[in-house]
């Protein structure tokens, strides 16, 4: 199978722990270890998350006057390569030395008159108790919401348009390489109306699973998995009532509300790529990502008539 594997931030940097080069690598290795034996049988493709550690870069560089920070594009195109850079580095100690792999900066277009930059709802960053978001609210004027007890920066997240590097993701990927892609969501960008060629930044953070939905579409994938920090989706998450779903379709999840922030857009992307292909998606723990490819771990999405 071809498969899009798509790693949250919260799973290769779980909540509560420091953020640390050497925690996020260790979380990064264990990642390795369990997608690795997967290259045997199947064609990967690995996007994945940078909440946190876009956030982290964004702290760091406010720390320092004497320059403006740096936009929310370059510090996507940061932890894009800081992050492909590790999970590179790990599968290739874990894969068999004829297997190559290669990491794609890759910038992926957005429409800047998208409604999501009137209303931010995409987390970022370390947590906060209350005291802490209210003195980072007066410093910096960041947004902020809820994020179960405590509080998280919120920046817009607008819908993927087009990936711009489609082709060269596919040449490798037609050349047995597994391609880590499309990191973080992708780098935002605009481009003028009939100037595809003509790209600028945008101050915003694109949804992972909205983006490997995307990739998934445009590659033909016949998987598409989205790994986080839980084993799958909940209704009534973080309740007394709350009921794990391990199997469901899209007409039976859109009857459901699932929080915009966390598990919504995971909802949304499995949804869409079920809808326009027929094919199968998966949502559960990073740990159980062998159990996600069989179909006998998480919550596995399939069309109406499968």
């Amino acid at each position: 199978m071809r498969i899009v594997l798509a790693l949250g931030g919260n799973a290769l940097l779980k909540r509560g722990e420091p953020m640390t080069a050497e925690v996020q690598r260790e979380n990064v290795r264990a990642a390795a270890r369990v997608i690795a034996p997967l290259s045997g049988d199947h064609e990967l493709v690995i996007s994945h998350g940078n909440g946190p550690q876009v956030g982290l870069l964004a702290l760091q560089a406010a720390c320092y006057r004497q320059v403006e920070p740096y936009p929310l594009d370059v510090l996507d195109a940061q932890t894009e390569g800081m992050i492909g850079y590790m999970i590179e580095q790990e599968l290739v100690s874990h894969l068999p030395g004829t297997k190559p792999c290669a990491t794609i900066l890759t910038m992926v277009e957005v429409d800047p008159m998208d409604p999501a930059f009137s209303h931010p709802s995409k987390f970022v960053g370390p947590l906060y108790d209350k005291e802490e978001m209210e003195r980072v609210v007066q410093e910096k004027g960041w947004e902020f919401r809820k994020d179960d007890n405590a509080w998280r920066r919120v920046v817009p997240s607008p819908q993927p348009v087009r990936i711009v590097e489609i082709q060269p993701i596919r040449w490798l990927l037609g050349h047995g390489v597994i391609v880590v892609c499309t990191g973080g969501g992708g780098i935002p960008v605009i481009s003028p109306p009939g100037e595809k060629r003509v790209l600028t930044g945008i101050e915003a953070v694109i949804d992972k699973d909205r983006a490997s939905a995307l990739l998934a579409e445009e590659l033909k994938a016949d998987l598409l998995v989205m790994a986080t920090d839980v084993a799958g989706v909940y209704l009534d998450w973080n309740t007394s009532a709350s009921r794990y779903i391990h199997a469901s379709t899209p007409g039976e999840l859109g009857m459901h509300h699932f929080a915009p922030g966390s598990m919504g857009p995971k909802v949304e992307a499995a949804c869409r790529f079920v809808e326009r292909t027929g094919k199968r998606a998966a949502i559960g723990a990073l740990s159980d990502i062998p159990g996600l490819v069989t179909g006998e771990a998480g919550t596995q999405v399939t069309a109406e008539d499968a």
